[in-house]
């Protein structure tokens, strides 16, 4: 019997380490992505930080400077917190791309697994055939070779 050779198996091989690239393509851009909201985070955090010692001094006496250092501080922080939101969407932005890139891979992989299966399916099916054909003619040559001796031997 002979072996199935897929011809295209190169190219599928190339789309498997597309498709391995491009996941760790949307690893990448999904701990970017965990980074930025872990900076958002501790910018929040540190602005309620804030909040919290303006009540503070609110509740004690306290210098006119410290609150207005205070006000400053938290102004600074809701700007910061702005930027840092703007770096959030551009990571969430990366990070879906990436993701449509591997899901656009995968359809094509799966596409050549297709042909691939389709091809095989073939190649058994052919080998069938040439399988059946040379079953007939042995059934036939040894049918033949009966009939000669039969009749050559009346």
């Amino acid at each position: 019997m002979a072996k199935f050779r897929y011809r295209m198996q190169s190219i599928l091989n190339i789309k498997y380490q597309l498709e391995t690239q491009a996941k760790m393509e949307v690893g990448r851009a999904q701990m970017l992505l965990n980074e930025e909201l872990e900076k958002q985070q501790a910018l929040i955090d540190r602005k309620e930080a804030y909040i919290e010692e303006g009540r503070r001094m609110r509740k004690e006496t306290v210098h006119v400077n410290d609150l207005r250092d205070n006000r400053n501080a938290m102004l600074i922080m809701d700007e910061m917190i702005a930027v840092q939101r703007s770096m959030v969407r551009r990571a969430e932005e990366v990070l879906e791309k990436a993701r449509a890139k591997l899901t656009e891979i995968m359809q094509e992989r799966k596409m050549h697994e297709k042909l691939k299966e389709k091809a095989l399916l073939q190649f058994l099916e052919e080998e069938k055939a040439a399988e059946f054909k040379v079953v007939d003619e042995l059934t036939s040559y040894t049918y033949g070779q009966r009939g000669k001796e039969n009749g050559n031997g009346s």
